[in-house]
């Protein structure tokens, strides 16, 4: 399998791609840990529900192609994705809003595996500041400028309530954050060189409420 150096140089990918990048990852982890050698795009194809030729064309752009009627080598096929997504290496993020759904985030040990170190937590609340959240200590949000100084990291996670969110975003860009991963359902704006990701739920919430009532219908039509 053909290898590209990524460290020199990044690909610019369509972010379809990109989301399609960690299902097959997922999946041919699963197969390096069975010690399975090889794997073909039309097995991969098969368990996802991904064309073949989709998954040939989404690793070409990292110049991944496989041997002819063997596949690929999956040992290496995970190490190159891991280390074009960059989940082979650490970065380190905060949650700002430590209820129960940034709780939950501090205590998701399966993020290391991507990559992700939650090193800290900041709130407004007095009964949380100053605790823990497994091992994570919880600060006043006042003093997340003086503490992103002294420990200078780059992703802040957003799981504050929704009225809050843009002065929450805006205090993170303020204090030096460049990546915001944005749980809340309000699309916060920021500056073109801040990375955003929105990760609404509530969104998704309402694609399955949608789908679920277009087939309940779409059943109703055929009986």
């Amino acid at each position: 399998m053909n290898k590209t150096n990524h460290t020199e140089e990044r690909t610019i990918l369509p972010e379809p791609t990109i989301r399609r990048l960690p299902w097959y990852l997922s999946y041919v982890r699963m197969l390096d840990n069975m010690n399975i050698e090889y794997v073909s795009s039309t097995q991969i194809s098969n368990e996802l529900n991904v064309q073949s030729s989709q998954i040939a064309k989404d690793l070409s752009y990292l110049n991944i192609r496989g041997k002819t009627r063997i596949g690929y080598e999956v040992h290496s096929l995970v190490k190159e994705l891991e280390n074009f997504l960059g989940f082979n290496r650490q970065h380190d993020a905060v949650v700002i809003g430590t209820g129960s759904l940034g709780t939950a985030l501090m205590q998701d040990h399966g993020l290391v595996n991507y990559g992700l170190n939650i090193v800290a937590g900041f709130d407004v609340r007095g009964e949380v500041i100053g605790q823990t959240v497994d091992g994570v200590p919880v600060y006043d949000i006042s003093e997340l400028e003086a503490w992103q100084r002294e420990h200078g990291v780059s992703i802040a996670i957003l799981t504050v309530p929704v009225e809050r969110a843009q002065d929450v975003a805006d205090l993170a860009i303020a204090s030096g954050m460049t990546a915001l991963w944005n749980f809340t359902p309000y699309r916060i704006k920021a500056p073109e060189d801040v990375v955003i990701a929105n990760t609404s739920i509530y969104a998704h919430l309402a694609i399955i409420y949608n789908r679920m009532h277009n087939t309940i219908i779409d059943t109703n039509k055929q009986q």
